[in-house]
């Protein structure tokens, strides 16, 4: 069993944090402020000298100590994103395949009749570093979950066929690739 909601979540130097009724932490940083609300069962303390915030629970039961572990996650989250921020790297794998930014859109040619275009969210950067085969962009942000959301988003515009390894994957991700009828033919 995991004990990870009882650790301490240090905050570096150039960070502020503020508890407001237990519940409602809110984070700036050099990078940005973010706010995250815990759960009603879950308390946050902040010892300023210390520069430490522990999360706390009244009893030990199973469902508390989860609760106790998802907010100290998303605690943690928010201090290391207003202080490093978050990335996902991502390539797309096709001839013709292809990626550029208009503006506050993100042009993606995946194969379709015409272009997909994707409105990038507010607090989300995208930097294209190479924009044809295999096109490579970087999705960066202070916010986790709207990183990641925002990455997922992309991917599932055209998720990564296994027999030619086509479309859009995590730079880091690997394709279990298949042989196909032409091999299977020939055994």
């Amino acid at each position: 069993m995991s004990r990870i909601g009882r650790l301490p979540i240090a905050v570096p130097q150039g960070v502020d944090v503020s508890i407001s009724d237990q519940r409602t932490v809110k984070v700036k940083g050099p990078k940005g402020q973010l706010s995250q609300t815990l759960h009603p069962v879950v308390a946050a303390e902040y010892d300023a000298k210390a520069r430490i915030i522990q999360i706390k629970v009244p009893s030990e039961s199973s469902k508390q100590r989860a609760f106790q572990g998802l907010s100290r996650a998303l605690v943690a989250n928010a201090v290391e994103g207003v202080t490093k921020g978050f990335s996902k790297d991502m390539e797309i794998i096709g001839l013709g395949y292809n990626v550029k930014l208009q503006g506050k859109n993100l042009v993606l040619t995946l194969g379709y009749s015409r272009p997909v275009q994707l409105k990038i969210p507010e607090g989300i950067t995208v930097t294209v570093e190479q924009p044809t085969n295999p096109a490579r962009f970087t999705v960066t942000g202070i916010d986790k979950q709207l990183v990641g959301e925002f990455a997922a988003t992309v991917r599932r515009l055209r998720p990564v066929e296994p027999y030619k390894g086509k479309g859009i994957k995590y730079k880091d991700e690997t394709v279990r690739r298949k042989a196909g009828k032409a091999f299977a033919a020939q055994q």
